[in-house]
Formats: structure tokens, C-alpha cells, sequence
């Protein structure tokens, strides 16, 4: 059975995108069938190429939308007196794309005055396509009873409250930031929005209309962090000429300040994000700004006016400042029409900003009434693949579920601080970070992220003496004494791994500024392999577009035996199904089944009966060739019998060189997020962070560890 929701915009500049593309990740997570239809593009003005929702969810989710029409088709259509006509074409394209027991986000049209139309076709729509209605309101500075009174006469309009067809409302932008005349500010100086007014949404939410049986079924909050553009997309507003690249494509801009004052009365207005607006000549606040990028604070960008370009003794002078990253553009206008261009700047999200999209998504979907969300898939059928969205969803709900401690050895690391901030804020964990208090809360500072209560702090030298006892006692068959001990204790990784071995947290995640071996060396040491465990291995968590699958071992185990190799599928095996993937377990060669002979191959077919003899609850089969173990039509002609041929989703790799191999290879060729590695093995859960880690690599490795612990 399948379930149509249209989602209706009630008045204009609603952020009917948003909400699509919330609910759309909403139901995502949800591992269900689904799809996305736009029936008519709506292009913004300067918008090029594919419609703006449809383009989103194709690119950043693991759906296909179905394509819109063109708007100057419909409109021709419309205005022959063809809608009937369109009506059947737009049935058409739906039911060819649509399986019977999927779920539908539909998007209606947004009234303005170049669209009149738009009331009366999303009308037609919703009732051709047989759809459920939710509208979508802002509900701005207007007061309670005005508000009741638009949604009374859009519920009316589609039927009444009576009508089975109308099942709720959406409000977005709530607490957004409205000037003196009920007008959304859209200008750059509004980045620092409003904290959340419970009041107003407590009125929202107690309006008459939802006492009739209209549902609330979301109230998305304005979030200012959401609004942050890149440093680049102000200068491609600006059409900039680039003095200093920099770090342009991923700076973000939080603020903007205007340079009209002496320095000393600015530099409160050094900060992490702050777009810094000069006239170019003004060599004291360029010099100003550059001993800011050089004490750490990541500034966003410098926007220099008038067309003056700095002055080369004073470029020169800054030159190590302006490696730190710092973005530094030039246009020709004076200070006043920059400020007048800046206002005009489209806040609306670029197709092409995977990292505020994603923020977007998880912001509105979050804000979405999760039983409604819940109940859209009863009676619809599940994917058979888990999709990264689905996973992401399981890791993070899970770990708000288990509630445990991790402790961060890399404690003053900017990037780690910053994981730590999100886990605290999201639930994700209780970080515990490593390190003197006064450089962390100066990293934090410099990164613009607040530490909230949430955030532990342990100053080494107030801890180290705790653990000399236990250290000794573990280690003193190996020559250890309290003098060898309190050495080992300076380095916060081993004193982080005692506080795991003592049980004082549940997990510990390193490896941002340490190598595998800093980071795994004290944990074999000291908290050892489970009893069931041979060996300790590892898997990557590989987030391909529409699947999620499981490598290993791609980080631990140079040349393992088949026993050990067996060890390591079902360990992968265990650790897919602690996150939420019911394995199906290919034992990685270069041939299939019996057409290939030598050690190698040989190593894999026994460790495959072993794996099997062990576990035979699981799937599991090899030896199989990659393309036979992943591309269904492959595994059918090579290994017709096997029920994993073709659809493996945990890939055990013959051995470390093949393993890291591949998923690098796959990881960079097709830009691919990838948690891990993973351990597996160990009696408490310790993992490795590359180097190169994303915060959002830390987020995800922090909340697995979490998991972990609890299993």
C-alpha cells in the first residue's frame, strides 16, 4: 500500500525546499521505499539548470526523484485551456515511477505574483495524484488568531475539517528574525538570529484549528547556524576578484562587520567566522585581522572595497597569516554599495553545499512529529538495502539511547574539541576531554564553539597518580614500576586507556593527531582481546549512496591465516548486525567458487568452512570475486547457487593490502563518507580516527563507540 503526501506552502517565502527535503530524510531513515516528486518546476530568480528540491534530494539522498515538468510547458498548457490535459500527463509520469507500496513526498507550487496559479493547480494536483495534505505556514510576527484564521480558510478550501484527505499543518522559520514590518531580514547582519521563544511556539501549538482534528505535525525552529554561507558564495555574489584563496570553498561566515572605526574599538569583532568589510587601503585592520588568523581564530573571510589592493610590504608582512587559510577578496564598489550588494545576497542554500544541506535535512527532520513520521510506514515495504541516512539515523538514535562515556586523549585538538561540543549537544555521548582546561576552552574559543555542561574536562596531572597502582599491577611482569608508570601516565592516550581498563568511562576514540599504533599499542596492552576473540581486526563502514556496506579487514592484520580470517568475518559479521545491517558475508578473491587454485585462494575457501562450521546462523560464502560478490547480474552467471553472490553487503578482504587497498580506492574514486576503522575484538571498545578525520568523521566515530560499550 502505498502513502501520497502532498505538502501544500500557505502564503510565499514559506522554505517549502526545507521541508521536502526534512521530511524526505525523515522517511529515509526509516530504511523504507520512497520517492520524491515536484510536478512543476519553480525556478528562483538566477537559477539554472535542474529544479532546486528535485536536484537536492538527488544528489544528497539515496532517492530518485521523479522529474518535474517544465514550468513554460505547464504555463502554455494553462493557458490554451489544457489542464486536464496536464493533469493526465502529470498522473502519467507519477504512476510509471511510483512502486505500489512506497511512500511519495509530492511538492506543490508556491503562489507568487508570477505564479497566480499556483493556488488552484496544487489544488487539482493533491486531488488527481490522490493525496494527503500537510500544509506549510510561516507563521512570522503575525499574531495567534491571524494565523488560525489563514490556516481556516486553506483547510476550507481543500475540503474542511471533515475531509480525510487533510491531515495537518508544518509551521517553518518559527522565532525567525522579522523586521518592524513583518518582513523576513534576509540580510547577512541577521546570521546571529533570536534564541528560541518557547513562548511563541506554545501559542502555535494551542491554536483553535488543531482542537478541530488538524495535526501539528512539525514546528521547525529558525536556526541561524543553518544560515551560514560559505566565504565563496559571497564572492561569487560579489563577483570578487580573489587577492587570497585561502580556504574559501569551506570558510563559513557568521557575522559581518563594517571596518568605519579605529581598531581598538573593533577588535571584539575578531571572531571565528566574521566577515571582515574594509576599504583596501585600510592597512591597520588588514594587519589587525592577520595577527587575529595567526593566534589561531578563524576568521572567515576579508572583503577589501574600492578596488585598492593591499600593499605589497604589508601582503608580505602577513604572508603567514594568510596560509593559515584566510580567504581575502577585492571588488571595485565603494563600502556603501558593497553593503547595499551584500543585502541583496540569496541566503537560499547552493545546490552544490553538501555540508549545509546535510545540516538542513537533520535540523528539519529532527523538528518533524516522529510518530506521524513513524506512521506514514506502516503498510509500506522496507528496503532491502540500509541507506547511509537509515545508518547515520540508527547510530546517532542509538547512541542517544545508551547514554555513555567516551573519553578524548586529543583533548586540545580543534577538531576534537569541536566533536565534543555536537556529542554533548546532540546526546550523543558524555565526551570526557583530555587536557589543560584554559587550551581547551582557548581552542574552543578560536573555533568559535561553545562547551557547554555536557563537555567533561580532566586535566592530566590531576588524574595521573589515580592510576599508577593499576598500571603497575597490569604491567609489572614486564618490568613496570610506579617510577616507569608515572612516565607512561604523560601520555594522555595511555592514561586515557587506563580510565577504560579501570571502567571510569565506557570507550575511548584517538587518533586525530596519533598514529594506529600510539592509539592501538596501550590498548592491547592493557585492555586486551574479549574471551571469545583471537585477534583484534577492524571494519570500515563504507556510506555509498543508496547502501551502506561493511569492509575488513582494511586496518589491523598484514597477512592473516584462515583462522584468523575466519575470526574476522564473523567479527564484521557481529559488528553489521550490532548497527542495524543483517549481514551477508563474501569471503573476498581473485576467483570464484573452484575456478581458481594456489595458497591464496586455498586460504580463503577453508577460512570460509570455518566461518561457516563456527556460525552457520550467518550468511557467509567465498572465496567470491568482488564484482561477483556485489553486481547481482554478475553473481548470478559466476556462482549461481550462492545466496550472497550479488548481494553482499560485509566484504572480508584475503589481507591488509588488499583490504586498504580497496577501500581507498573505492573511497576517493566515488568521494565517499567512511566511518572508521572500527575495532573489533577488544574487551572494551578503543578506536582509531585517521588523521585527516572531518568533525563530523569524529561525530559518528564517538557515537559508534557508544554503541559498542553497550554491546
Amino acid at each position: 500500500m502505498s502513502r501520497r503526501i502532498m505538502l501544500i506552502p500557505v502564503g510565499t517565502s514559506v522554505g517549502l525546499t526545507t521541508v521536502s527535503i526534512g521530511l524526505v530524510r525523515a522517511l529515509e531513515e526509516q530504511a523504507i521505499k520512497l520517492n520524491f516528486f515536484k510536478p512543476v518546476a519553480q525556478p528562483r530568480r538566477g537559477d539554472t539548470g535542474e529544479e532546486r528540491s528535485t536536484a537536492i534530494i538527488s544528489h544528497h539522498c539515496s532517492v530518485k526523484p521523479i522529474a518535474p515538468f517544465d514550468l513554460n510547458v505547464v504555463e502554455q498548457m494553462i493557458s490554451s485551456d489544457n489542464t486536464d490535459e496536464l493533469l493526465e500527463e502529470i498522473i502519467e509520469r507519477f504512476e510509471a515511477h511510483q512502486e505500489p507500496d512506497a511512500v511519495a513526498v509530492i511538492e506543490g507550487l508556491v503562489t507568487t505574483r508570477h505564479h497566480p496559479y499556483a493556488e488552484r493547480l496544487n489544488l487539482e494536483i493533491s486531488r488527481a495524484l490522490d493525496a494527503d495534505i500537510v500544509f506549510v505556514c510561516v507563521p512570522g510576527n503575525d499574531d495567534p488568531v491571524d494565523i488560525n484564521h489563514r490556516l481556516e480558510i486553506v483547510v476550507d478550501a481543500y475540503g474542511g475539517h471533515k475531509s480525510k484527505k487533510v491531515i495537518g499543518c508544518i509551521f517553518n522559520k518559527v522565532n525567525a528574525p522579522y523586521d518592524e514590518h513583518g518582513q523576513l531580514r534576509t540580510d547577512l547582519s541577521v546570521l546571529e538570529a533570536p534564541e528560541h521563544d518557547e513562548t511563541r511556539s506554545k501559542a502555535l501549538r494551542e491554536l483553535p484549528i488543531f482542537a478541530k482534528g488538524l495535526n501539528l505535525l512539525g514546528n521547525i525552529d529558525w536556526n541561524a547556524e543553518l544560515m551560514s554561507p560559505r566565504a565563496i558564495d559571497i564572492a561569487k555574489h560579489l563577483n570578487a576578484t580573489l587577492i587570497n584563496e585561502g580556504n574559501i570553498a569551506s570558510r563559513r561566515l557568521s557575522s559581518v562587520t563594517f571596518a568605519a572605526r579605529e581598531i581598538h574599538n573593533m577588535t571584539h569583532t575578531l571572531k571565528p567566522g566574521a566577515l571582515q568589510v574594509m576599504s583596501g587601503d585600510r592597512g591597520d585592520v588588514f594587519v589587525s585581522c592577520c595577527l587575529a588568523a595567526l593566534n589561531g581564530t578563524k576568521l572567515g573571510a576579508l572583503l577589501l572595497t574600492g578596488g585598492y589592493q593591499p600593499d605589497e610590504n604589508i601582503k608580505q608582512l602577513c604572508n603567514q597569516a594568510l596560509e593559515t587559510g584566510l580567504p581575502v577578496m577585492l571588488v571595485n564598489t565603494n563600502t556603501w554599495q558593497t553593503a547595499q550588494n551584500l543585502h541583496a545576497f540569496n541566503q537560499e542554500v547552493p545546490v552544490d553545499d553538501s555540508q549545509r544541506i546535510e545540516k538542513v535535512m537533520v535540523h528539519a527532520a529532527e523538528s518533524l512529529d516522529a510518530k506521524w513520521v513513524s506512521s506514514l510506514t506502516e503498510k509500506v515495504s522496507r528496503q532491502k538495502k540500509l541507506s547511509p541516512s537509515a545508518f547515520r539515523y540508527y547510530l546517532t538514535n542509538r547512541a542517544r539511547q545508551v547514554n555513555k562515556r567516551v573519553v578524548l586523549p586529543e583533548g586540545n585538538e580543534p577538531r576534537t574539541v569541536a566533536a565534543a561540543a555536537i556529542c554533548a549537544k546532540r546526546g550523543l555521548a558524555r565526551p570526557v576531554l583530555i587536557g589543560d582546561e584554559n587550551e581547551i576552552q582557548r581552542v574552543a574559543q578560536q573555533q568559535g564553539v561553545v562547551l557547554g555542561d555536557g563537555v567533561e574536562i580532566v586535566s592530566p596531572a590531576a588524574i595521573q597518580e589515580d592510576y599508577v597502582a593499576g598500571l603497575v599491577k597490569l604491567r609489572g611482569h614486564k618490568g613496570v614500576t610506579d617510577v616507569v608508570a608515572r612516565e607512561l601516565l604523560q601520555d594522555n592516550v595511555t592514561l586515557g586507556t587506563m580510565m577504560l581498563q579501570q571502567g571510569d568511562v565506557d570507550g575511548l576514540v584517538s587518533g586525530a593527531v596519533h598514529t594506529t599504533a600510539n592509539t592501538i599499542r596501550p590498548a592491547l596492552q592493557l585492555i586486551k582481546t574479549a574471551e571469545n576473540a583471537s585477534l583484534v581486526s577492524s571494519v570500515f563502514f563504507m556510506l555509498l549512496p543508496d547502501q551502506v556496506l561493511v569492509y575488513g579487514d582494511c586496518a589491523i592484520n598484514p597477512d592473516p591465516n584462515a583462522q584468523q580470517l575466519a575470526d574476522i568475518a564473523i567479527q564484521s559479521a557481529t559488528s553489521a548486525q550490532m548497527f542495524g545491517i543483517e549481514p551477508r558475508v563474501a569471503m573476498i578473491s581473485y576467483s570464484t567458487g573452484t575456478s581458481g587454485a594456489g595458497s591464496d585462494v586455498e586460504k580463503v575457501r577453508e577460512a570460509t568452512e570455518i566461518a561457516q562450521k563456527l556460525r552457520p546462523d550467518l550468511l557467509i560464502d567465498g572465496p567470491l570475486q568482488y564484482d561477483a560478490a556485489a553486481i547481482e547480474s554478475v553473481g548470478r552467471s559466476k556462482a549461481p547457487n550462492s545466496r550472497v553472490a550479488g548481494k553482499a553487503n560485509v566484504f572480508v578482504f584475503p589481507d591488509l593490502n588488499t583490504g586498504n587497498t580497496t577501500y581507498k580506492a573505492v573511497q576517493r574514486s566515488f568521494d565517499l563518507v567512511c566511518i572508521g576503522p572500527m575495532l573489533q575484538g577488544m574487551r572494551k571498545p578503543v578506536n582509531d580516527l585517521s588523521r585527516g578525520a572531518l568533525v563530523d568523521d569524529i561525530v559518528f566515530t564517538i557515537a559508534l563507540t557508544a554503541i559498542q560499550a553497550a554491546n
